[in-house]
């Protein structure tokens, strides 16, 4: 998931963070991780700032994971040993974080969990040769660079963004047989515009018609006056791809404008406290694409063992993601009978029918992973799996 604002507008400081890390990464680099008792790795999350839900739940669902790993003996007999920064929900603070554990010599990272800190974060990485998998930064950004270079030590165990606008342009046309839609973006965020781009894209392809396309920014409050025109464009569907705070805000002034048709919108409206803003009754009639859902029987597992470890907490998508990324890992390292940074770099790039929280994944060309996403729909309050779609190619 993409986080907002100042998170993609990286400081003129993290150039000299990144030359900083090349020359610490080449002094004494990983010479003697094969020869430790532990295999060090760096657990970079976002725990205060903004988007502290988002990387404190990502790293529960990591250390899952290893707690998992360790309780059966390790790697070859070594433990895995996290050792964990915070980010502070800011893009320079997540270059100083990663440059700190390059210098720590962990032999990967896993985290930031947003795309802004991700990217902060991706040159440091590339520079020092160390692998970093990012759990929910969704932008395809993260993975390949604006000239179509595959960034070769970032990988992510989520979905990407036009995933999403596939999957949820799909659920419109087929399963609620829609034929024309508005779509209202935040124009604040590359998130909401990459996702609008690519439903419209492929929800005229499907034969259906964009009546009309609206947008807000972040911390707005009133969205009463655009509601009022996306009304009288009496849409079938409306789709929504923002996040939780302002999407509370549009679901329940639009209901009170008398707007019925059916809110449809991505993996940033997954968080509890839309229902809080909202409020349970508007909710209903909406549908989101997003990475988990608890009632997937493929998921019940890693359900019942989080919440042993956790004292009958329930993870969310945040958790499970986490989780996702430190098997991804924990297999590679396996499959390279390394700790060697370059060789678990090399086994996450092949890493074929693997079996993690969330299902079974495995990485395609761009180091994204094959999995499929889940449609919930609003009911009372209650969030219900309605559908399970995997992408088309």
């Amino acid at each position: 998931m993409e986080l907002r604002g100042k998170r993609l507008k990286i400081v003129g400081t993290l150039l000299g963070v990144t030359m900083m890390s090349a020359v610490l990464s080449g002094c004494g680099g990983q010479k003697n991780a094969d020869d430790a008792n532990t295999i060090k790795i760096g657990a970079n999350f976002e725990l205060t700032g903004n988007a502290a839900n988002y990387g404190s739940a990502a790293l529960d669902g990591l250390r899952l994971a290893v707690k998992e790993v360790n309780d059966a003996g390790g790697i070859d007999g070594k433990k895995i040993e996290l050792e964990e920064v915070d980010s502070k929900s800011e893009a320079s603070e997540s270059a100083n974080a990663t440059t700190k554990l390059v210098t720590d010599k962990v032999s990967a990272i896993v985290g930031p969990a947003t795309t802004g800190d991700v990217l902060a974060s991706s040159p440091i990485v590339t520079d020092s040769k160390i692998p970093l998998i990012a759990p929910a930064a969704t932008s395809p950004k993260v993975t390949v660079d604006d000239n179509g270079k595959v960034k070769p030590f970032v990988f992510r165990s989520c979905f990407i963004d036009p995933q999403q606008g596939e999957v949820m342009s799909t659920f419109a046309v087929k399963t609620l047989h829609a034929k024309t839609a508005v779509i209202y973006v935040d124009s604040s965020t590359d998130y909401s515009k990459s996702l609008g781009k690519v439903f419209r894209e492929k929800f005229e392809a499907s034969g259906g018609q964009i009546v009309d396309e609206e947008a807000f920014v972040q911390k707005d409050q009133d969205f009463k006056t655009t509601l009022t025109k996306i009304k009288a464009a009496n849409p079938d569907i409306i789709f929504i791809p923002a996040y939780y705070e302002e999407v509370g805000k549009i679901v329940k002034q639009a209901r009170e404008l008398g707007i019925t048709a059916p809110l449809l919108g991505t993996d940033g409206w997954d968080d509890t406290k839309v229902i809080d803003i909202a409020g349970k009754d508007p909710l209903n009639n909406t549908f989101y694409s997003t990475h988990y859902s608890d009632q997937d029987k493929d998921v019940q597992n890693f359900i019942k063992m989080f919440e042993k470890e956790n004292n009958g907490k329930e993870p969310n998508v945040f958790a499970a993601l986490g989780y996702d990324a430190g098997k991804m890992l924990i297999e590679a390292i396996k499959q390279a009978k390394s700790s060697d940074p370059q060789k678990i770099r090399d086994a996450l790039e092949n890493l074929k029918d693997i079996q993690v929280g969330t299902g079974v994944i495995s990485i395609n060309k761009d180091h994204n992973p094959i999995k499929s996403a889940v449609i919930i729909e609003m009911k009372d309050g209650n969030k219900v799996m309605r559908e399970k779609i995997a992408p088309e190619n």
